[in-house]
């Protein structure tokens, strides 16, 4: 920071810091005004531009500085000058306050906030490039946000000054009026029983109803500006249109066809999209077969002899596939047609928000839910166009079992399907950028499933990146290179990285998805892709248009089948009912599953979130080596590691790894959700001998660890009197 910007922010303090040493915080309440009142408006009536002036000029400085006040100033004027002076001071004075206040934020600290804290102003940039001036016009006329607080981070934007004076000299009026107003009406109370006249009464309860009424006011233009702009149609075939048959899309529709809307859903390819055809289904089938062959290997430790098992890859295939059969019917285009929802088989394309082109034919709709998934992430690595490489959609299609596995990506994929095809007999390699697997996790939580997949012959090398793809005839290389690691080799104390070939006959890439947007049309109507290649939407999952709405992988962050079943219902029933009533997606207490030995399960904060956030958490463990269960079935690795506010048993969240963790995550989940603390889980009876018993262990550990010591102190020299009063009468 240079000289003259350190002056003038310890002007800025010094002004603040005097605003409060001299009291004049005390002396703005409206008891002050009660009691000057007639004095002052005697001298206004005297000296009205001099009276007027000076409150101008106080009216500037406090919002200049952004000091707390301007809502109760705001009243003072329309007690002291009423309804007509009132609003032109503070209209004009509010304005010239925030836009002084707009640089000096500007001119003090844009600079560093953008290079510290721009994925923390990306939201409201993102906004900006939307809507521009429009946006800095819906904070204004809906008061979410103190004003001050507006002032200041629009400063750090690249709005122009202009703009972000005249829209807030517009976008503050209303309110002013109501403020103004609202004071006006108590100035003019003498009594306490005046104070419920219906005048005050009225202005106040126009102020609590201005922020509803404001927000629809802005939704309505919105829909005007969109109308104008792509010509509403006067009527519509349908009241939604779901674009994409996945798991979202399926909900969206089921749920707007239960509702009794008209529905119709569009499909470009398979019902049930990746979760039913190439994910969550098939997957976990595969797993359940290798797991099955893995139990064979393992069963002499237990004193059944068999010999080791022999996989038919092409049968163990053919049961995913009939796995996928079984399924489809609850998926299929008839079950969807007997709960009258409309299947349309084709590429969608928004014509107008109103509008969805598939084929030749055009759809009309009210309201519009695209939910058109995502696919594999195919990453930019040299020489992968030489060879035929393998992703989670295509590999179900495998006729036999790869010999030489390398699989780039440590996130849950990589790790379900590695384990998998290693316990089917393929040799395995888990490549991993990051320096653990399962990124997202905990690191002990991680540790147990780096030592069971290693055990089980994968070979699992983290911290390691890779370079490009290498061919020679039939044989083919992953060149990678490790990160340089801690070490005495080079003068800096770290060694120099090391570059290796991992011959593989399959690669298979697990390094995430992408979220299918192409051939939508979304350009056309100006509906933002964020950077993350999802589509931009706000908290209730409309996207710009307010009907147009969003949800499923499209949209993410979280890209799980009961995720997107979660956000299809707030889309559907934010679209047919948002008029009345919206809802905001509430990701709290998502669980979240990976579906290895040991499974590994979350719901809720984890300590590396916690700590990410600055949020104090109580950390109680539990190990599966304790619970009967457990031992019975030799199934002791793992822990549950349970997240709570410091010295209360109010659940933030739930760590699992370990035997059925997805299933024990349940409990955790119902009971965060519906606020059941650790004491009640212990109250709770639990079925013995049960891995469910876990849950209630967990919150044992905690109560043990806040036992009420003094009482337990009471309560031993209580007994210890009761046996010598016994001893007494036996004597």
């Amino acid at each position: 920071m240079n000289r003259t910007r350190l002056i003038l922010l310890l002007v800025l303090v010094l002004l603040v810091a005097m605003f409060f040493v001299s009291g004049a915080d005390d002396v703005l309440t409206l008891a002050t005004l009660k009691a000057q009142q007639a004095q002052f408006q005697a001298r206004f009536a005297a000296h009205p531009l001099a009276m007027a002036g000076g409150f101008f000029a106080i009216y500037v400085a406090m919002a200049a500085l952004s000091l707390p006040g301007a809502v109760l100033l705001t009243l003072l004027a329309g007690a002291l000058f009423g309804l007509g002076w009132g609003m032109l001071i503070v209209s004009f004075a509010s304005s010239i306050g925030a836009a002084l206040a707009f640089l000096v934020a500007r001119w003090l600290a844009r600079g560093a906030v953008e290079r510290r804290f721009s994925r923390q102003l990306e939201w409201i940039n993102r906004g900006i490039r939307r809507e521009g001036a429009f946006y800095l016009f819906t904070l204004r006329l809906v008061p979410i946000f103190p004003f001050f607080i507006i002032n200041l981070v629009m400063g750090l934007t690249r709005m122009r000054l202009v703009t972000f004076y005249w829209v807030s000299q517009l976008g503050m009026l209303p309110g002013t009026l109501l403020y103004v107003n609202a004071g006006r009406a108590l100035g003019e109370v003498d009594s306490v029983g005046g104070i419920l006249s219906p005048v005050v009464i009225a202005s106040f309860v126009a102020l609590g109803l201005f922020p509803l009424l404001a927000r629809r006011g802005v939704d309505w233009l919105k829909r005007r500006r969109t109308a104008r702009r792509f010509g509403k149609p006067r009527s519509f075939d349908y009241d939604v249109v779901v674009i994409g048959a996945g798991s979202a899309g399926l909900v969206a529709s089921y749920i707007g066809s239960a509702l009794r809307a008209r529905v119709a859903l569009v499909e470009r390819e398979r019902m049930g999209g990746e979760c039913l055809n190439t994910g969550c289904v098939p997957s976990k089938a595969l797993i359940h077969a290798s797991r099955l062959a893995q139990q064979v290997r393992e069963a002499p430790r237990l004193g059944i002899q068999t010999a080791a098992p022999r996989v038919d890859f092409a049968a163990v295939m053919a049961g995913v596939h009939r796995a996928v059969e079984r399924v489809a019917p609850h998926d299929s285009a008839e079950r969807y047609r007997s709960l009258g929802v409309e299947v349309v088989a084709g590429q969608a394309f928004l014509q107008t928000p109103w509008e969805v082109r598939v084929g030749e034919r055009v759809l009309t709709t009210r309201h519009v839910i695209v939910a058109t998934g995502a696919r594999p992430r195919v990453p930019d690595l040299p020489g992968l166009d030489t060879i035929d490489y393998l992703t989670s959609d295509s590999l179900w299609w495998l006729e036999r079992l790869p010999e030489r596995l390398v699989i780039l990506g440590g996130g849950p994929v990589g790790c379900e399907l590695g384990q998998a095809f290693a316990r089917l007999g393929s040799r395995v390699t888990l490549v991993q950028r990051g320096d653990q697997l399962l990124p997202r996790e905990d690191r002990d939580v991680t540790e147990p499933l780096v030592a069971r997949l290693e055990a089980e012959g994968v070979e699992v090398r983290l911290s390691t990146r890779a370079l490009r793809v290498e061919t020679r005839g039939r044989e083919k290389w992953l060149v990678v290179e490790r990160d340089a690691a801690e070490g005495p080799e080079a003068p800096d104390g770290r060694a120099p990285a090391t570059t290796q070939r991992l011959a593989f006959s399959h690669l298979l890439l697990a390094v995430g998805r992408e979220a299918n947007v192409a051939g939508l049309g979304l350009e056309t109507l100006g509906i933002g892709v964020g950077e993350a290649g999802t589509i931009e939407v706000d908290e209730t999952l409309r996207s710009l248009h307010p009907n147009v709405w969003a949800c499923g992988d499209v949209v993410g962050p979280h890209r799980f089948t009961h995720a997107g079943a979660h956000q299809a219902w707030h889309a559907t029933v934010n679209a047919l009912f948002g008029e009345f009533k919206r809802f905001a997606v509430d990701y709290r207490n998502l669980p979240m599953v990976t579906f290895t030995q040991p499974e590994v399960a979350r719901v809720g904060l984890n300590e590396r979130d916690a700590a990410a956030r600055g949020i104090a958490v109580e950390v109680t463990r539990y190990d599966f080596a304790e619970l009967d269960r457990a031992i019975a079935e030799d199934a002791t690795e793992g822990f549950i590691k349970v997240l709570t506010v410091p010295g209360k048993d109010r659940i933030l969240g739930v760590s699992l790894v370990g035997q059925a963790a997805g299933e024990l995550l349940a409990e955790f989940t119902l009971a965060m959700t519906q606020g059941i603390g650790l004491d009640k889980l212990l109250g709770t009876i639990h079925a013995y001998p049960t891995y469910a018993e876990a849950a209630k262990a967990s919150a044992g550990v905690w109560k043990n660890a806040h036992k009420p010591e003094r009482v337990l102190g009471w309560l031993a020299r209580y007994f210890a009197w009761r046996r010598r009063a016994r001893r007494d009468e036996t004597l």
